[in-house]
């Protein structure tokens, strides 16, 4: 079996953040937010990265990666482009962004042989995250149906102050694996719950303790074969519906397939704490906390 790989979804640029926030440095050394989640990977066995990038940001992730992380491990680019579609298909007049989380993995399947794992680039997901994904990875195999896995949070410890955030709440089922994801677009703090609404007006609580997905995800080559059939469904949807902004997403795709009893999800959950950087007023807690764990010896004072 080929060693997993990790693929790295950056080709988002961060609109509410309001710029490039994958390559914006949060350490004194000049570190940038995946180089930790690199850093991890590579301690708990992970030798090959694959970034989805956008074109245009290429020679500015390249000047972060290269020069560090990319001396230890093996990194290679892809490109997420609106226009890579299934024969037939065009990009609507007006479209300029690509077609979201499941398209990014798309973007890789030409390198990719054996199992895999997907995060996101602005994202910290901790050193225990990254070791329970790598394990299940090595030994993950399909059978009567694609044996996946997810590493969940609680929701608590994956909230910022400073706005609402989208969240994939996940129903497990008595032995721990994943029954479903309900999708919350906007969830955050409000008169001291956390709480998330679909219409602005109408809130419900959530429980802290909740497990969340934050797209740290372990899957075997069968998913890209589900992107690929999956993907005129939902293009013909979505160019109906709303042609300019639709998104084919990983949780969405993931709770399909579990609806459909194709496939099983291992939810493999950590007590840690996740950090990003939705927006700007996020970044002194994200460069706050990586400091602290410097001063602990959780990493080296400069990573590579």
């Amino acid at each position: 079996m080929s060693k997993p790989v990790l693929v790295v979804m950056a080709a988002g640029m961060g609109s509410r953040y309001g710029g490039l926030k994958q390559i914006d440095p949060v350490t004194e050394q000049g570190e940038i937010i995946i180089d930790f989640s690199l850093y991890d990977a590579m301690m708990a066995g992970f030798e090959e990265v694959i970034f989805v990038i956008k074109p245009e940001i290429e020679e500015d992730v390249r000047a972060r990666i290269d020069g560090g992380a990319g001396k230890h491990l093996r990194v290679r680019y892809v490109f997420q482009e609106p226009d890579d579609l299934p024969e037939g298909y065009r990009v609507p007049e007006g479209r300029s962004k690509p077609w979201g989380t499941c398209h990014a993995v798309r973007a890789a399947r030409g390198l990719i042989a054996g199992n895999f794992a997907v995060v996101n680039a602005d994202d910290y997901y901790g050193a225990l995250a990254f070791r329970l994904i790598y394990d299940e990875l090595v030994k993950m195999s399909d059978d009567e149906k694609y044996r996946y896995a997810m590493v969940g949070y609680k929701l608590v410890n994956t909230l910022t102050e400073n706005g609402h955030v989208a969240r994939g709440v996940c129903v497990l089922d008595g032995d721990g694996n994943l029954a479903g994801v309900d999708e919350r677009l906007k969830i955050q703090w409000k008169d001291g719950k956390i709480q998330y609404t679909e219409d602005d007006v109408h809130w419900e609580e959530v429980e802290a303790d909740a497990t969340v997905s934050m797209n740290l995800w372990g899957f075997t080559p069968s998913f890209l074969r589900e992107i690929e059939a999956g993907f005129p469904a939902f293009l013909d949807e979505a160019l109906q519906r709303n042609p300019l902004k639709a998104e084919y997403l990983l949780p969405r795709k993931i709770d399909e397939l579990l609806k459909g009893g194709k496939a099983a999800v291992k939810a493999l959950r950590t007590d840690d704490r996740w950090y990003g950087i939705t927006y700007k007023e996020d970044k002194a807690s994200v460069t706050n906390a990586l400091r602290a764990m410097k001063d602990k010896g959780l990493y080296p004072e400069k990573l590579w």
